[in-house]
């Protein structure tokens, strides 16, 4: 697995070297890994559950990742890590596994645990090439992942119903990529795939298990509320160690260079 190194400075240096100009490469690179990917269900029993979230700051110049790990089947906060590193590679459409997946190997090397399955806000094998951040960062770390995408990029699916808990199949011509499914009434579908070591059906059902009335399931919704540091999170997390609801630790910020004062 690839490691990430913290300098005195606290600079996160993750040992995922990524070229930054042969794109071609890097979609030769996508095609090679998405034969590694599995699409079947190796996932032993589950009582941490992860979600990851990836975002970007001073202009796209700092990638912030941040997981959170979460008791299962309470799903409440049990602790939850936020790096922040040198942007490595510019917005390429379809190749955004390499500019997010050296923030998520930084944050994932500061967990105290490792969950037994991560949902991420992104892709799994919903992408032309097979290989979405979810199960590029799965095959990485080894852990059985799920692509929570807010968006559609690729495979065809049939009209989706308005009502809650409507689904439509995602395919790729007579390959299932995952499935299409309305968490919440008035809101925009979630783009569910397989990330790595799942099915396409148990990412569905396992998506559906850790939502709570929310569009997002509860991993991924907190991972994105605690990367933004919203008042409304640092309430939440607050209120959370003031009851003892859940062990929070300290956050762990890694800083780059370009920020050291974050």
């Amino acid at each position: 697995m690839p490691n990430a190194m913290v300098n005195e400075n606290q600079e996160v240096t993750p040992e995922m070297k990524v070229p930054t100009t042969d794109y071609a490469a890097l979609r030769d690179e996508q095609r090679r890994l998405a034969a590694a990917v599995e699409r079947t269900d190796r996932v032993g029993s589950v009582h941490v559950i992860g979600g990851a979230d990836v975002g970007f700051e001073q202009g796209g110049a700092v990638t912030r990742a941040a997981i959170v790990l979460l008791r299962y089947p309470e799903l409440t906060l049990l602790d939850f890590r936020i790096a922040r590193v040198p942007t490595t590679l510019p917005y390429i459409p379809g190749l955004l596994s390499f500019r997010e997946c050296p923030a998520l190997l930084a944050a994932w090397q500061m967990l105290p645990q490792r969950p037994d399955l991560l949902l991420v806000d992104g892709q799994g094998i919903a992408h032309p090439r097979g290989l979405g951040v979810a199960s590029h960062f799965g095959l990485l770390v080894d852990v059985p992942t799920i692509g929570v995408a807010k968006s559609h990029l690729y495979g065809s699916y049939a009209p989706l119903a308005d009502s809650v808990g409507a689904s439509a199949a995602l395919w790729a011509g007579e390959s299932l990529l995952g499935y299409v499914w309305r968490s919440k009434v008035r809101c925009r579908p979630l783009f569910i795939s397989a990330g790595h070591r799942i099915s396409p059906d148990s990412a569905l059902q396992w998506v559906q298990r850790c939502c709570r009335g929310y569009r997002l399931p509860e991993p991924t919704r907190f991972a994105d509320g605690i990367a933004s540091a919203r008042p409304t999170w640092q309430a939440l997390l607050a209120a959370h160690a003031a009851n003892g609801e859940a062990k929070v630790e300290a956050k762990a910020v890694a800083s780059c260079a370009a920020d050291p004062s974050s």
